[in-house]
């Protein structure tokens, strides 16, 4: 009989084969951080070892995503593992603690918003050009940094989003390696044209005369650089101007709370940020004030009266 860590590795060959690179580095990372440390010497994993696990786990403080995903590979194991004749099925229904506090995202306060770009439009770089992009676009910091100018359409005014650069960890013959990868954005709504801004575009288009089509934005050369070192100079940037720090995926946030703010629809909102649903939207940045809510019922009763 196999064990969990024998039919995992066996899991993660097959998986290699039909997946990407970025999504098999995910595959492997829960494996061996997670998985094998835990149930990798069993021959089974039942409902009760999860749901400890998973306990265990928010107790050392890791985020409920993760755990999620923890589990959703763990069932991928077990499914294999029983379609092999390695185990019995099983049933995994796990419960996580109701959580009392909503999760805030992290937004730019309208003046430090301004401050920011202006910063930009007077003091030019191309690292600082990429931070008013992403102000402008919501573009993800993956995205920015795989952005090349032949991706920027000066002529029709938008900025095609087709690519993502991140670094990945995977494991070969027990050892840990990393690697810089540029590939397709992992759904199919990421793939999408964001309209340019008239400030941005006074910024763009003389440069679009100058630089070569197949050099990245940030660098302005044939090599890109990568979102860990983006992130170190936008953290760098963000204390020079005396603004509050905040993780680079602010700038997405911001962009599309201003969007919202301004009375833009969700589903176009949705749309420019490459979001799989307009629900994922609306959770995110949909959230009625009281006056809002007060209107609402307001406009409700005024419908009523005869």
């Amino acid at each position: 009989m196999k064990t969990i860590e024998e039919i995992s590795k066996e899991w993660l060959d097959d998986k290699q084969i039909y997946v990407k690179k970025s999504t098999f580095s995910a595959y492997q990372i829960l494996v061996y951080n997670h998985i094998l440390p835990n149930f990798g010497k069993q021959q089974m994993i039942n409902e009760n070892d999860v749901q400890n696990f998973v306990l265990k786990k928010l107790n050392d403080g890791l985020g409920q995503k993760t755990i999620k995903d923890i589990i959703i590979v763990i069932k991928m194991i077990l499914k294999y593992g029983v379609k092999n004749n390695y185990l019995e099925p099983t049933s995994l229904e796990i419960k996580f603690p109701t959580c009392d506090t909503p999760h805030e995202i992290e937004v730019l306060k309208i003046r430090d918003h301004r401050k920011l770009l202006t910063y930009i439009k007077e003091n030019f770089t191309f690292k600082n050009l990429g931070i008013y992009i992403c102000l402008s676009t919501g573009m993800r910091i993956g995205e920015i940094c795989a952005l090349t100018w032949e991706n920027i359409d000066i002529e029709n005014g938008v900025i095609k989003v087709r690519k993502t650069l991140q670094r990945i960890y995977y494991i070969r013959n027990e050892k840990r390696f990393t690697e810089i990868i540029i590939d397709k954005p992992k759904t199919k709504n990421s793939l999408r044209d964001i309209p340019i801004s008239k400030d941005l575009l006074k910024m763009l288009k003389p440069l679009k005369k100058i630089v070569r089509d197949d050099y990245f934005v940030l660098t302005n050369e044939a090599t890109p650089t990568e979102p860990r070192a983006y992130r170190n100079y936008y953290n760098h940037l963000l204390q020079q101007l005396n603004i509050e720090r905040m993780r680079f995926h602010g700038l997405r946030h911001s962009f599309a709370t201003r969007c919202i703010e301004s009375k833009c629809d969700y589903k176009t909102v949705s749309v420019l940020l490459g979001h799989a649903s307009i629900s994922t939207t609306l959770n995110l940045y949909v959230h009625p004030n009281i006056e809002q809510k007060r209107k609402c019922i307001d406009q409700m009763h005024r419908a009523l009266k005869i």
